[in-house]
């Protein structure tokens, strides 16, 4: 079952985190980025929360599975739904254990490293 919209935009104004939170929809389902980065998942209109020291420490007790198949368990942080501030300190203490983002190579450079590569594995002529 895909996840509504209207899940996600509930998520972002009990969080109330304004434009530090994006999200981006992926097969039907949505990541959750803080400041770039990846911070949960809302998999079936639940939300997983990446699993850090921060959910094991300030929501130890949130039951955990996998957000779709074949995935590690993550903490289910529904029944923090309705509560914005322990769901934003568990959202915020998420990301500052997370490393940046890599920063991401305009197209120009992707292919210039790109023909650089080719011309490293190519066979030499004769």
């Amino acid at each position: 079952m895909a996840t509504d919209r209207i899940f996600v935009d509930y998520i972002a104004e009990q969080l109330g985190l304004g434009a530090r939170l994006t999200h981006k929809k992926m097969f039907g389902e949505y990541a959750l980025y803080l400041d770039e980065k990846v911070v949960a998942f809302a998999c079936d209109n639940s939300l997983f929360i990446k699993p850090t020291e921060a959910a094991t420490e300030l929501a130890p007790d949130l039951p955990q599975r996998p957000p779709y198949p074949g995935a590690k368990d993550y903490p289910v942080a529904d029944e923090l739904l309705d509560d914005g501030d322990e769901l934003r300190r568990l959202i915020i203490a998420t990301a500052n254990l997370l490393p940046a983002p890599k920063p991401k190579l305009k197209k120009t450079a992707k292919k210039v490293a790109k023909q650089a590569t080719k011309k490293a594995t190519r066979k030499p002529k004769g």
